[in-house]
């Protein structure tokens, strides 16, 4: 039998084997970068009833109907993006005769525009003719037009005649390739060359190519087939001309799922994280589709939820072959809740192959609100790795019940609380704020810990935190 003090020396033994291991592990340097908690790379340990917990988008209005002559029941492929005062739509117009399956006509890319992200118009732009008229919202035809997908260009070396760019599938040699298109305006646009850019890829999705501004690349996701399952690769590129040798995404503990789309972009406030939302196909049910959520630090390496990010739920006209996708685009609208400010939009699809035409519906999500460090009210704690931070004050993104509370305590990296900042100096923290800043009984300057490695001790109790980050 083991005796109570040889025990006891185990314990500590493993204890301060633990504490040492902790103070070695090497600090994230997170500078003033606003960091959201979408995965557990922040996060050392989790005690109590805690977890990190995905939420799902609000359903809003249908926002357009694809009734036109040249839209139809298989309009598809949408892309979203905010330009200044001005919020983008492209979009296929296209149809299929529920009776023949055929065609009623070639397919064309269409434009529509919003101020508010809500209420859309097609503005008659004397483009391309139809049925012997121009007054029509299409863009383009011919070539690229099954799904061409448009983005602003934010580098600083674009020229004025290229500020536009797009990528769409084509043919090289008979085999599937990636066309690139450029445009001075976002309407008018022409090849950026005969050639395609990338050829190795199936590209039957709504390929996307974006400038990643923390890189100093472009970054171009686009669909391809592993071992007969729709998966997902990634190439980069200087110049939007030349681009490396395409790479498998990895999902490590994900299962292998058919995965359609891809919806890779880089968060806006937080532009070192991707953000991705795929489709999930599932063609022994019918062909059905619903939306996912991911997240990645490089770009290759996603966190993808099992869990549906938006289900088909009640509304039948997302229990079809091809509904209920997610398109390209996450922007931020004014929200309908008194003094709430804004909230994150996206955009959806209803009624694909279903007539008359197929329905494009918003959603909403809380700003930074696509995972949050949950506790119930019996309460849990987070603590994270050790942080190397600047600015001089910490702020989060956080909610909780009228009866929550959240404290927070900041440590050193043998989890000692720092004078000033321990959990007993701090006042108890409830409400809903999306910048909220953080005060103990001294004050909210952090600012004589800025550079040092330090760790975040987070105690909740009916809560969520989103989100956080230290400010100036």
């Amino acid at each position: 039998m083991m005796s109570r003090w040889v025990k006891s020396f185990l314990t500590c033994l493993v204890l301060n084997c633990a504490v040492a291991v902790g103070a070695r592990t090497a600090a994230v340097e997170i500078g003033g970068r606003w960091e959201l908690l979408v995965d557990d790379y922040l996060i050392d340990n989790m005690t109590g009833q805690i977890e990190l917990r995905l939420h799902r988008p609000v359903p809003r209005e249908v926002v357009l109907i694809h009734d036109r002559p040249w839209e139809g029941n298989t309009c598809g492929y949408h892309t979203i993006f905010k330009d200044g005062d001005l919020y983008r739509m492209y979009y296929r117009g296209w149809g299929v005769d529920d009776q023949t399956q055929r065609s009623t006509h070639p397919a064309f890319v269409c434009y529509a525009e919003s101020r508010d992200g809500v209420h859309w118009a097609r503005p008659d732009l004397g483009l391309v003719e139809f049925q012997g008229s121009k007054e029509n919202n299409i863009i383009l035809t011919g070539p690229g037009t099954h799904n061409f997908v448009p983005f602003k260009d934010a580098n600083p070396q674009c020229p004025p005649e290229a500020r536009y760019k797009a990528v769409a599938r084509g043919e090289d040699q008979h085999h599937q390739a990636l066309l690139a298109f450029q445009s001075p305006d976002g309407l008018h646009w022409t090849p950026v060359r005969p050639e395609p850019i990338i050829t190795e890829g199936a590209f039957d999705s709504q390929n996307l190519v974006f400038w990643d501004a923390v890189r100093g690349e472009y970054r171009c996701y686009f669909r391809d087939f592993r071992d007969g399952v729709r998966d997902i690769k990634t190439s980069t590129s200087e110049d939007f001309l030349q681009w490396s040798r395409p790479q498998w995404l990895a999902f490590p503990n994900a299962p292998k799922e058919h995965l359609y789309t891809n919806q890779v972009q880089p968060y806006s406030r937080a532009p070192h994280l991707f953000v991705g939302f795929p489709t999930r196909y599932i063609p022994d049910r019918g062909s059905l589709t619903e939306g996912l959520f991911m997240s990645s630090r490089d770009g290759r390496v996603f966190h993808r939820w099992g869990e549906a990010f938006i289900r088909p739920g009640q509304n039948r006209d997302r229990w079809h072959n091809r509904s209920n996708y997610i398109w390209l685009g996450l922007v931020e609208t004014a929200s309908e809740l008194p003094g709430a400010g804004t909230e994150l939009s996206l955009y959806t699809n209803e009624r694909y192959y279903q007539g008359p035409g197929g329905k494009t519906r918003r959603y909403t999500i809380r700003v930074d609100g696509f995972v949050s460090v949950n506790a119930t009210l019996r309460g849990g704690e987070a603590v994270t790795k050790p942080l190397i931070f600047e600015g001089k004050r910490l702020r989060m993104n956080y909610s909780t019940s009228a009866a929550g509370t959240i404290r927070v305590e900041i440590q050193d990296t043998q989890g000692r609380p720092i004078s000033g900042f321990a959990l007993d100096e701090c006042p108890a923290i409830y409400g809903d704020q999306v910048e909220g800043t953080i005060a103990w009984k001294a004050g909210s300057d952090v600012g004589g810990l800025a550079g040092q490695p330090i760790r975040l001790r987070l105690v909740l109790n009916d809560a969520d935190i989103y989100a956080f980050g230290f400010a100036p």
